[in-house]
């Protein structure tokens, strides 16, 4: 619903078969059609700052977005931007609490940091505006990228409340970047930056509806991002499709000095939407993780209506019979343990800002001081955990052995002898209830991130359909650096897909409607 009346003029001048702007009291899709219609133009942040305030805190009060852009400024930066013809031409992008923008405190969602003002962009974000991007807001995200607690409830922040899923708002969006998945499919942006862990993007991304890439780690830059993993962070992009995905990730690639990992980033930081729109799975080799499919059903019988498009499509399915090793699982967790307290130091001791926190144990303190509020609904076990994990040789013998697992004995060998391309796999179940009380109930037999994750690969996550109106994502997982060829088998399927898609409901689950 654009109500800025320059930008309601200039998208109808431009085009004059556009739907009519809608009134206030009126339908949703009409506002989202003229949305779509001004998108690239550099006319269409109104209409998103529109939508949010629409359904965000109130209407079907999806809660994604913890802070949002005036209507006047944006709009304005948005129509500049596309004057100059940068890559991304005033196109709208929603970043994930974790990450610095200069307008706005960088909390991770927690109170200790309310007052993170530091006044700068995280590298990524420069690059984006750079890019022709307008920085609409931030999202909401499971408190400290969900590392806190062992029973958790993603989506809910001390800063941010509990975020829900547009497609059915009693249900979960997954987490950590849960804002940035239920604003993407909430079309509450064109897109939007989250980070990723293990599963923080492309889980989002699988229950939410929509596509979320999690590029190799080394390709997009950590600078000024609240830490977890210095082996296993990246942040990555969520957009509606695949195409939009890579356009983003392009204006967000590229070498970082000040992040050792991203050294080889330049040789890989292309145009990632080159080639998307004649790629084909024409006798493109794909491997199937088959003990990754699961037990539920709904979910087996979309995932085999996946592969028999990528058949049709020509693709050659080859069965693979892999179980990770248990090991990889309790080897990552020492690492993401020590890691976490190294680095968050680091962060906190960095940060201009003046904040109470400047170590994990900081943290631990100022959560046991404010508990009616922090730990209100769950503790943070893995805090203490993490704070006790000291020794470095222990952790060093970790990362080399999940790194080991993961990625030489895990995606390489499997792709080298099978002979296949990409790794595929459902990325996750649907969407479980939010439950304060008990926490998540996580799909665990679904999905195979997590050899991505640890290994470091790209791992991208595409919608394939849904079950009872639950969406649910294809992963489609390849070798280091080929983030590219990811997306373009990812591009692929897209067009390939028959599976219908759902859209969001903005009401609560309700397994009979139409």
């Amino acid at each position: 619903m654009i109500k800025h009346a320059s930008a309601a003029l200039a998208a109808l001048a431009l085009f004059p078969h556009a739907p009519a702007l809608a009134q206030d009291g009126e339908q949703a899709p009409r506002a989202q059609q003229m949305i779509e219609v001004a998108e690239g133009t550099g006319l269409a942040a109104a209409g998103y700052l529109q939508e949010i305030d629409a359904n965000d805190d109130t209407g079907a009060q999806i809660n994604a977005v913890i802070v949002q852009a005036e209507r006047d400024v944006a709009q304005a930066e948005a129509e500049r931007a596309y004057r100059e013809r940068g890559l991304l031409r005033g196109r709208t992008i929603l970043v994930k609490d974790n990450v610095e923008t200069r307008e706005w405190p960088t909390t991770a969602g927690s109170l200790a940091l309310a007052g993170n003002a530091t006044g700068r962009d995280a590298p990524v974000v420069a690059r984006v505006r750079a890019n022709g991007g307008v920085i609409l807001g931030k999202t909401n995200l499971s408190e400290w990228a969900n590392i806190r607690s062992t029973a958790s409830t993603s989506g809910w922040s001390a800063v941010g409340g509990q975020t829900r899923n547009p497609h059915a708002i009693d249900r979960n969006p997954c987490g950590s970047s849960s804002g940035s998945g239920a604003a993407v499919a909430a079309r509450f942006a064109w897109a939007a930056i989250g980070t990723e862990t293990d599963g923080s993007v492309t889980c989002p991304a699988s229950v939410n509806g929509i596509v979320g890439f999690k590029p190799t780690v080394g390709l997009v830059s950590r600078t000024h991002i609240v830490p977890i993993s210095s082996s296993q962070d990246t942040a990555g992009p969520m957009s509606r499709d695949v195409h939009s995905a890579a356009l983003l990730l392009s204006a967000m690639a590229g070498s970082d000095p000040a992040d050792s990992a991203t050294a080889g980033a330049d040789a890989y930081a292309i145009d990632f939407t080159r080639d998307l729109d004649s790629a084909s799975l024409s006798g493109v080799r794909i491997g199937v993780l088959r003990k990754a499919v699961g037990d539920y059903a709904p979910v087996t019988a979309l995932f085999e209506q996946a592969l028999d498009d990528m058949r049709a499509a020509g693709a050659v399915i080859v069965d693979i019979d892999y179980e990770p090793d248990g090991a990889m699982y309790e080897a990552e967790y020492a690492v993401l343990l020590y890691e976490l307290r190294v680095g968050l130091a680091d962060y906190l001791g960095s940060s201009p800002a003046d904040i109470p926190v400047r170590t994990l144990a900081d943290v631990i303190a100022f959560n046991e001081a404010n508990a009616d509020t922090e730990l209100r609904h769950f503790g943070q076990e893995i805090f203490l955990m993490a704070n006790e994990a000291t020794d470095e040789a222990a952790y060093r013998e970790a990362r080399a052995l999940s790194l080991r697992l993961a990625g030489a004995e895990g995606i390489d060998r499997l792709l080298r002898e099978n002979d296949v391309a990409f790794l595929v796999a459902p990325t996750t179940g649907p969407a479980w209830p939010i439950d304060l009380v008990y926490g998540d109930n996580y799909p665990g037999s679904i999905g195979a991130g997590s050899l991505a994750a640890i290994a470091g690969y790209p791992h991208l996550s595409v919608p394939m359909g849904a079950t009872d109106g639950l969406p649910v994502g294809l992963s489609i997982m390849g070798a280091k650096w080929t983030d590219h060829e990811v997306l373009k088998a990812g591009a692929a399927y897209e067009r390939a897909r028959t599976a219908p898609l759902a859209s969001p409901s903005f009401d609560r689950w309700n397994p009979d409607a139409e």
